[in-house]
């Protein structure tokens, strides 16, 4: 279930140790996290190259936690179907992505899952508004998809206080507006008084002493 406008940590599962996922995703878990952010790259619409469907589907029978899948693909409209399938439950796609975005977020939403529009730090924040009627989340990049342990963009705080205004001025006060790139308590304390309400991290949890901490502090200073 989606939990609209309220704070939820998502912790990104390209920090983990990926040969430990079960353990990983239950310390998730016992650290209170609310979701599970699974970033798939393919090389093209991003240089580096992830994990895919089949690594879904075991990271589903390990968790109850929603799955938000963020599609960095060329063509998510090929794709989405597919991660749908394997068990995600959130499909965020990008608009920079060459393919029909409204008719993509539109097949998200008919497959029963629930669609998110992503957007790129050089991408203009207006570019998303003609299709928030489609969403159910816009996720602004903080950083330039593609890899992790990236440093927070200050910038793209202005980003999201556009879009929380636009859409609390235009009928779209539920909007889950996620951040993701160099999250910490910090910068998610920025990006929670610009309007953002999702937060991703990756490192700042998993090379943390104490997880349940870290995720605690997030929720308290955001």
């Amino acid at each position: 279930m989606i939990i609209i406008n309220d704070i939820i940590v998502s912790v990104s599962l390209l920090a983990s140790d990926m040969t430990k996922m079960a353990e990983e995703i239950r310390r998730c878990e016992n650290a209170g996290v609310d979701w599970i952010h699974y970033d798939v790259m393919d090389g093209h619409f991003v240089e580096q190259i992830s994990y895919g469907t089949q690594i879904l589907k075991s990271v589903r029978k390990c968790t109850d936690r929603p799955l938000d899948v963020h599609l960095m693909v060329e063509r998510p409209d090929q794709q989405a179907e597919y991660f749908a399938e394997a068990g995600a439950d959130i499909i965020d796609i990008h608009i920079e992505s060459p393919c029909d975005t409204a008719a993509c977020l539109k097949r998200i939403r008919e497959m029963g899952k629930s669609p998110a529009l992503a957007i790129k730090p050089k991408t203009p924040i207006e570019e998303a508004y003609p299709y928030l009627p489609l969403c159910d989340m816009v996720l602004v990049m903080t950083v330039e998809p593609g890899y992790g342990g990236q440093g927070f963009i200050a910038e793209m705080t202005a980003k999201v206080k556009s879009l929380r205004e636009y859409a609390d001025n235009n009928g779209f006060p539920s909007l889950n507006i996620q951040v993701d790139g160099g999250i910490n308590e910090k910068t998610g304390a920025q990006a929670k008084r610009a309007g953002a309400n999702v937060f991703v991290a990756g490192t700042g949890l998993f090379n943390a002493n104490d997880m349940k901490a870290v995720n605690s502090a997030l929720k308290g200073t955001l």
